[in-house]
């Protein structure tokens, strides 16, 4: 074994050692953040950069699934733009009840307390807000994997993901190359650039990425 490949295991195991430290990200932790109030990820309105790609679509019948959604602010929104389709799944009892109480007059949404990874269904369209980075790392792959299952050929995950790294986490992040490495074998990497709408505190650290299944 040569020095770089030890260097390259030692890390990879203190990596997944720092995960292991990591608090269980479960229903019982993602509902008591929504319990408490400690959702500092909610922008409290639709992701500009999604919102600007979901007003350059046409065809108002295709299905769209957004996983991990929390207050689905661009489910609300693609429902006012006209769309017919449109399913949420959280695993946070909290959220999908608050759902289910203010949005009783839009049956153009269906609502699914449920792990992302045991949901079943095909999809057109797949949307990614602030989703991704509430996995543990280690679950990437498997993400990549049910993304695919899920989508119908020729179908799209489009969305946002961070162009930074944090101490710990949630939020974990990452960057273009690694994002590139974990897609390239089951998408087509349509775009994957720098957000320039992104709102100010997400300013330069966010990717936007359409990826079409193959």
């Amino acid at each position: 074994m040569d020095m770089e490949h030890e260097i390259s295991s030692s890390e990879e195991t203190s990596k997944k050692v720092e995960l292991a430290n990591e608090p269980k990200l479960d229903q019982h932790y993602w509902d008591s953040r929504y319990v408490a109030g400690t959702t500092g990820w909610d922008l409290k309105e639709p992701s500009a950069p999604l919102k600007s790609y979901i007003d350059q679509l046409t065809d108002k019948d295709i299905r769209i699934l957004i996983p991990g959604a929390g207050n689905a602010y661009e489910a609300m929104y693609l429902c006012q733009q006209g769309f017919k389709n449109i399913t949420i799944v959280d695993i946070a009892p909290t959220v999908i009840e608050k759902l289910k109480q203010q949005w009783q007059d839009f049956p153009q949404i269906s609502l699914y307390h449920q792990d992302f990874f045991k949901h079943q269904g095909q999809y057109d369209l797949i949307i990614e807000q602030t989703f991704f980075c509430a996995l543990s790392p280690l679950l990437r792959e498997q993400y990549v994997l049910k993304m695919h299952e899920l989508l119908r050929s020729g179908g799209k995950l489009v969305g946002v993901l961070f162009d930074k790294d944090f101490e710990g986490g949630p939020p974990f992040g990452g960057c273009k190359v690694e994002y590139e490495q974990l897609f390239k074998q089951l998408f087509q990497i349509q775009t994957l650039d720098s957000c320039h709408n992104s709102v100010t505190p997400r300013m330069n650290s966010e990717l936007f990425v359409i990826l079409k299944k193959v």
